[in-house]
């Protein structure tokens, strides 16, 4: 499983994804969920992916194949909304291809998603959730942000905190508060986290920050969270009809 949060807010687009695979106690391994294509000075598409392993990295294999034939690829499609389409089309391939129907999955998921977003000259930024299914939706200024795996115990933070006029670098705390409330509660999901944030037609080159265990700012963020929650509990009234 994995944990990824893609945000599309007035200051800039957000990313992040952990790095954890497992297929069990004893296979438990690292892995990069967050894949960018990039024409610096022209576009930014970052893809987050999260589901089965094998078939998120088989559709970004064929999504890379497909940037440097001749036919249409994230390097070459007019809009975001494109790319969500090229991305939704290899995604439900991928699925049908290995899921098939002669009773050789064994019960297995092949299943996945992908948050995917960023900023095509000409447009203004633009973010998406692409289902296994091959449809989408997309971000507005009502519901700025998608998160896709093993979202729940992150979801409530972040749904308390983001807006849409959220500042980036608020966004970002938020974010990795909501990382470290998921990976407490879930095996899954843990470090090392993958951070990318994109400023509105900067169309900078895409360099995410990786945030390892031993990150000051994240172990300091998650302790003062996790003491700042006690205190907070422990000033609030007892019910009196106990």
């Amino acid at each position: 499983m994995t944990y990824c949060v893609g945000m599309r807010l007035e200051s800039g687009l957000l990313f992040a994804s952990d790095t954890r695979t497992n297929a069990g106690v004893d296979h438990i391994a690292t892995f990069r969920k967050m894949h960018a294509f990039a024409l610096p000075g022209e576009r930014l598409v970052v893809l987050l992916a999260a589901g089965n392993l094998a078939t998120t990295q088989s559709v970004v294999s064929l999504l890379r194949a497909r940037s440097t034939g001749d036919g249409p690829s994230l390097l070459s499609v007019r809009s975001l909304y494109e790319a969500a389409e090229l991305v939704g089309a290899p995604l439900r391939e991928v699925i049908a291809r290995d899921a098939g129907s002669d009773g050789m999955n064994q019960g297995i998921d092949f299943g996945g998603s992908f948050i995917v977003g960023g900023q095509i000259r000409g447009e203004a930024p633009r973010l998406f959730n692409v289902y296994p299914q091959g449809n989408f939706i997309e971000a507005s200024e009502d519901t700025p942000y998608f998160q896709i795996g093993e979202a729940k115990y992150g979801k409530p933070i972040i749904d308390r905190v983001v807006h849409y006029r959220t500042p980036l670098a608020e966004a970002a705390k938020c974010t990795l508060i909501s990382f470290d409330s998921t990976i407490r509660s879930n095996l899954s999901v843990d470090l090392p986290i993958d951070l990318l944030q994109y400023r509105p037609d900067s169309f900078a080159a895409a360099e995410p920050y990786r945030i390892s265990a031993d990150n000051p700012y994240f172990n300091q963020i998650r302790t003062a969270w996790g003491s700042g929650l006690r205190q907070v509990f422990a000033g609030l009234p007892d019910a009196d009809w106990l």
